[in-house]
Parts: structure tokens; C-alpha cells; sequence
């Protein structure tokens, strides 16, 4: 029995020995490798879809998803900029092609429309569902006759008459001024800029809250470069240089003093400060249209009006009264003429303006009441209520909105109010005002404070806000004591002999001195930068002016002391308004200079060493060289012949050696009943002067 048994038990046991995988033998190897014996991994088919997620749990639960996230963000982070980049590149592009080539394209362009747009160009036929083809018309009939005549005089080889053979002829075929390579040509190469953009069907968001307009100027910075690079590489290409001296050359061919004497500059007359009320009503209807009819009698292109920001937003924040603007744009529109509208952003008043005050807005002064550091502030803490601290532009102290959020948000009003004008093309420019008297400027000479010309003026940085920017500055430099404003730098009245600070090798030229000069001048420049941001946001393809002044006297000291104590950072051994020019040409903008008198104010006591015609050299030529737009504004009214010729000579210059000239010219008229008796004809002469219709 008990050999039975144990017979049985083994039997069991080996039976369960190979039913257990884990005690079975090795398969026989297959392989033909001459390797020794070893097991080969075998091939595994990838699982997917819901097999490799459950496959694949254990190790998901094990792995640290932080990692992955992260390489997810920075992913999406890599997208963003390279899609806003993609953007910004396509904008400059469209921006070209509307500015230099004229190309109707709609607001929101793809590349569909760019292709059909330069196969139009080229001569092609694109069909709504983009079916592309060229119809070749049929050759026009050549008449015997006319194989002996010479080409006609629209020749490009007209212009070149030493060498207009039969035989060149021949060789190099000539083509008409009517063809389409020519025009197109001088589409993309136009030699003179105009202020008369395409309209623009931009909607901004009304609901746009103020703390997302950081990331709205954060997003604009990708587009800075707006019409930058178009411009240099058009201007700078071989056709467009060779298009451009062909045309000047057949304009001032008849000119032997190198005038470009037809050369069309758009006039536009200031209307007079005081036609709106301070409730926002036109207070003469009649008078502006006599106004008006008189202008056009003397064929000026156009009009400029200011829009006060004390009238329009006077009493609450966020209400915007534009009723009198209204009427007296409609009647401007019944008399068909262009208009340019200024953003006022400042106080009007003096002993000159006629009685008539315009102050900031009410809410705002109320404001000031409890915050003076909202002002600008001198040394000795006297505030000037003239406009708004450069210092607060981004301190949420005007009833929760910063300063830029202030003036965007009156932009936006007016851009929405006046839709149909823009798109009517009626309004062909926006001058953005960025600071005293609407020019890009410190305070720093204001007659309320008891300045008088000659005097260098007193730096405006002594706010709590602008000296808290200051001491960031300094502390950043690695120099903390150096967080002060200049306590030699003198008075409103000084001269700058009579300073530490102005003198010869006086402390402007110090390392401290170069420190604050840097600064002072650099808050500026951000000022325009913030501003300007905004407003390429709300008048997106509106031509947009920016004024700037000119401080002539003490230009023929070292120091340039009353452009300093402005915020130009332009003494003798450097350029100033270089920096500045950059930062304009960045936002495609046009820079209006308001040209000074040609000598000294009081040339009997010519004590303030100026020199406005070299100002004017300088400030004109810097533009330029930087590729801006440059209008011109008279500083004085003129009332001879004299004055008014050098205004054409200032706007034309002779034998500029890229024959620039002004995109157009903004004139101040003199007082209604000396113009009318007095200055009619020499202001008739000035007008065709710029218009090309006469030679000096």
C-alpha cells in the first residue's frame, strides 16, 4: 500500500510540475546565431488607444507630471511668441503695402488677399474663387506713318535728352509714364509721403478694463516696428532710388537752383481757440462758415482743430460730451475740406489767448486738491497745473486709472464717436498732444510761474512720483546719493553763466550731471513711448502727428541749458533728439516742428546767444536722417514777404541732397483783421508757394 502511495503522490506531483509555467523547461533554441545560448527579447507591438492607456497607468502613477506641465508651459509659451512674431512680421507687410503701394487692402488682410492684390498688380485676372489667369490683349494695330515719328515726350528717355538716339531706341525698348511697371513703381516708391491714410475699420473693446491695457502696450510692442521696415527697404531699394530721382528730376528740371519747386505740400490753417464752449456747444455756426468759405477761397487743403479734454470730459469721469464737435465737423465736411484734429490734453490761457481759459478737466483738479504730486512741481514746490505728472502715467491715482489710461480711453471715445468721419476719410490725421501746450515738453518755462524769455527755465521733477522714479534710477546706477535733482541749477530767470550747473564745464558734464540728464530726458521719451502705444492702438492706419518745440535761445552755449531744463538732452557735444526720433519712427508717426523765428526776438539785446536757424538745421536734418515723416508749424504769425519766403525755404530746402521736404505744413494765421487787410496777398502768395504753383 504504501508503494501504491508513494507511486500515486509522484504522479501527482509531476503532473502539477507541468502545469506550472514557472518549473517548465526552456523551449529549444531556434536560433542559427553562433552566440551562445541566450533567451532573445521578442518583438512587442505597441498598444494603443485605451490598451496603452491601461498599460501604461502604473507608470504615469510613478512619473512627476510637474516636469511635464512645465515642458508643456514652455511649449506653449515658444507658440506664442513665435505666432506673435508671425503677426507682427504680417503687419508690417500689410501696414507696407497700404502706405507705399496703395493696395485696398481690407482691415483684416490674409495672405489670399496680399497674392491677389500683387497679381492685380501684375496684370493678372483673380476671380472670387481664386481662379487665376492673364488676358493677353491683342496687339494694337501699327500704322505706317506712324513707324518715322520719334517717341513721344512721356518717355522715360525724355528725361535723359543727351542720349536720345534712334539707334538706343532700338536697343533698349523705352516705356510709357501710363504703363503699369511705372506706376506701380511710383505706388511703392512715392517721394511724397502723404497724411491722407487709408480709413480704419478698427472697433476697440469698450469694455476693455484698465488693468489689461499693460498687456494691450506689452502685445503693441511686437508691432512698434509698423512701417520701419517696409520704408528702409522701398526707399533704400535700387528702383525705388532710381524711380525717385527720375520723378524729382522731370519736377525740377526746369529749376536750375535745386528747389524742389513743385513739390506739393499740403497747407492746413489752425482754426481759432474758442469756437467751443466750455459746455461743449458751437457758439458761431455762421462765423465758422465764413471762416471756412474764406479758407477755401485761398485753397488751403484743410483744417485743424483742437479737442479740449477739459471741455469734452469736464465734469465726470468716462462721460464725453462731443456735440459741438459734431456740428462744426459736419459743417467742415459740407465745405469739403480735409481735417486734422488735436488731442488737447492740456490747460489754454495766458495773457495772449483773448480772456479765453480752458482748464483740465474739473474731476481731475478736484483730484489735485488732495494730491498735488498729480502736477508737475518745480523746486521750490510750486505746481503747475498746466497738465498731468509724466510721474503718474502708470500710478492708479485718477480715480482708479493710471495717465495713459486717462488719455486711451478719451482716444477710444473719440475714435468710436467719429467713426464715419474716419471712414469717410475726412479726418486724414490725429495729433496727439504729449504735454505743455501740446508739444513734447517739460513745463519748465511757464509764464505763470514768472518766467520771461530769456530765462533757462527750472527742472519739473520735484513730485513725489517723478523723485521716487529718480531714486529707483540712481539706486539702479549703483549710486544712491545721486537720487536729487540739481540744487545749483538756478532759477526760472537765470542765465546760465550764473549757474553751477549751466556754466562752462559746469556740473552738467559730470558723471552725476550725464546721470541726471540721461534720466530726465529719458522720462520723456517714455512718456511719448506709453502714449504713443495706445494711440497706434486706437487710430490703427490714421496718420498720427506728434509736435515737438523748438528752444532756440542759449543753443550757441555749451550746456544748451533751456532745452535741458525741457527734457532735450541736447548740449553742444551731442545730438539730443536722436534718441527721441528712434522711439517716433518706431510708431510710423509724423513729427511737426514748430519752427522758430529766423533771429533772435530781440536782436538789439541779443544776450541769449540763440541761433533758431541752426535749431531748425539740426532738428529738421535729425529727423529726417531717422526716416520720419517731418511737417512744419510756424511758431509767430508772418506778415511780410520776407518771412513767408523763408517759411517755403524752411519747408523746401535747396540742394538737399535727398530733396526732402515737408509731408505738410500747418500755418498760424494772424489776427482775423490784419489778415484780411494787411497779409491776404502775401498769405495767397505763401499757399501757392507751397502748393507748386510758383518759383521763388
Amino acid at each position: 500500500m504504501n508503494t501504491n502511495a508513494n507511486a500515486m503522490n509522484h504522479c501527482f506531483a509531476a503532473a502539477t510540475q507541468d502545469l506550472d509555467p514557472q518549473h517548465s523547461p526552456p523551449p529549444p533554441a531556434t536560433s542559427t546565431s553562433t552566440q551562445p545560448y541566450h533567451q532573445q527579447p521578442q518583438p512587442q507591438r505597441r498598444l494603443r488607444g485605451f490598451a496603452a492607456t491601461n498599460s501604461n497607468s502604473n507608470a504615469a502613477a510613478t512619473a512627476t507630471p510637474i516636469k511635464s506641465r512645465k515642458e508643456r508651459d514652455k511649449e506653449k509659451e515658444r507658440t506664442k511668441l513665435r505666432e506673435r512674431h508671425r503677426r507682427a512680421i504680417t503687419s508690417r507687410m500689410l501696414a507696407g503695402l497700404r502706405q507705399y503701394g496703395n493696395f485696398p487692402l481690407p482691415a483684416r488682410a490674409d495672405m489670399n488677399d496680399v497674392i491677389a492684390a500683387l497679381a492685380r498688380e501684375a496684370g493678372w485676372t483673380v476671380e472670387p474663387d481664386g481662379t487665376t489667369y492673364r488676358q493677353t490683349p491683342p496687339p494694337p494695330p501699327i500704322h505706317p506713318q506712324s513707324q518715322s515719328q520719334p517717341p513721344p515726350a512721356s518717355h522715360f528717355n525724355s528725361v535723359q535728352q543727351n542720349n536720345s538716339n534712334a539707334s538706343n531706341v532700338g536697343v533698349n525698348p523705352v516705356r510709357s509714364v501710363e504703363s503699369p511697371l511705372y506706376s506701380g513703381a511710383l505706388r511703392n516708391c512715392s517721394v511724397r509721403p502723404s497724411v491722407d491714410c487709408q480709413p480704419s475699420t478698427l472697433r476697440v473693446d469698450e469694455n476693455l478694463s484698465p488693468a489689461s491695457l499693460d498687456s494691450v502696450v506689452a502685445e503693441r510692442d511686437a508691432k512698434l516696428d509698423k512701417y520701419s521696415s517696409a520704408s528702409a527697404s522701398a526707399r533704400d531699394s535700387p528702383e525705388c532710388l532710381k524711380t525717385s530721382q527720375l520723378v524729382q528730376d522731370v519736377h525740377c528740371r526746369e529749376h536750375g537752383n535745386g528747389l524742389p519747386e513743385t513739390s506739393y505740400i499740403p497747407v492746413y490753417v489752425k482754426l481759432a481757440t474758442g469756437l467751443i464752449s466750455n459746455f461743449c456747444q458751437l457758439m458761431d455756426p455762421e462765423g465758422v462758415k465764413v471762416e471756412l468759405q474764406h479758407l477755401r477761397s485761398l485753397n488751403v487743403d484743410g483744417v485743424i482743430v483742437d479737442c479740449w479734454w477739459g471741455i469734452i470730459e469736464a465734469w465726470t469721469p468716462k462721460k464725453y460730451e462731443w456735440a459741438g464737435y459734431r456740428e462744426m465737423f459736419n459743417i467742415i465736411r459740407e465745405f469739403g475740406m480735409k481735417l486734422q484734429v488735436a488731442m488737447a490734453f492740456h490747460e489754454y490761457g495766458g495773457p495772449d489767448t483773448g480772456g479765453i481759459f480752458i482748464s483740465l478737466p474739473q474731476w481731475v483738479l478736484e483730484i489735485g486738491k488732495n494730491n498735488q504730486d498729480i502736477f508737475f512741481t518745480d523746486r521750490e514746490g510750486r505746481r503747475n497745473t498746466e497738465c498731468l505728472s509724466w510721474g503718474i502715467d502708470k500710478e492708479r491715482v485718477l480715480k482708479g486709472r493710471t495717465g495713459i489710461e486717462i488719455y486711451f480711453d478719451f482716444m477710444r471715445s473719440f475714435r468710436t464717436e467719429f467713426d464715419d468721419l474716419f471712414t469717410e476719410g475726412l479726418i486724414s490725421a490725429v495729433e496727439v498732444g504729449l504735454g505743455a501746450s501740446g508739444e513734447l515738453k517739460y513745463p519748465s518755462f511757464s509764464e505763470r510761474m514768472g518766467w520771461r524769455y530769456p530765462g533757462i527755465g527750472e527742472f519739473q521733477c520735484h513730485d513725489k512720483y517723478l523723485l521716487q522714479n529718480l531714486q529707483r534710477a540712481a539706486k539702479l546706477r549703483g549710486h544712491s546719493f545721486w537720487g536729487r535733482a540739481p540744487d545749483n541749477a538756478g532759477y526760472y530767470n537765470s542765465k546760465p553763466h550764473e549757474t553751477g550747473f549751466f556754466c562752462d564745464s559746469g556740473d552738467y558734464d559730470s558723471y552725476y550731471g550725464r546721470f541726471f540728464r540721461h534720466w530726465y530726458t529719458q522720462v520723456l521719451i517714455d512718456h511719448a513711448d506709453n502714449v504713443l502705444s495706445l494711440a497706434s492702438l486706437a487710430f490703427e492706419d490714421i496718420q498720427i502727428v506728434v509736435k515737438i518745440p523748438a528752444v532756440y535761445w542759449w543753443y550757441k552755449t555749451s550746456s544748451h541749458a533751456a532745452e535741458l531744463t525741457a527734457g532735450f538732452n541736447n548740449p553742444s557735444n551731442q545730438d539730443g533728439y536722436a534718441p527721441l526720433f528712434e522711439v517716433l519712427k518706431n510708431h510710423a508717426v509724423t513729427m511737426k516742428f514748430v519752427i522758430s523765428g529766423f533771429q533772435a526776438p530781440y536782436p538789439e539785446i541779443d544776450e541769449a546767444l540763440s541761433d533758431p536757424m541752426a535749431l531748425n538745421w539740426q532738428v529738421l536734418n535729425s529727423g529726417w536722417d531717422k526716416g520720419l515723416n517731418v511737417a512744419g508749424q510756424n511758431g509767430q504769425p508772418c506778415y511780410n514777404r520776407e518771412e513767408f519766403t523763408r517759411l517755403v525755404e524752411t519747408a523746401k530746402p535747396r540742394d538737399h541732397p535727398d530733396r526732402r521736404h515737408f509731408s505738410f505744413f500747418a500755418f498760424q494765421q494772424p489776427s482775423p483783421s490784419i489778415q484780411r487787410t494787411i497779409c491776404f496777398p502775401e498769405i495767397d502768395y505763401f499757399i501757392k508757394s507751397m502748393h507748386g504753383e510758383v518759383s521763388n
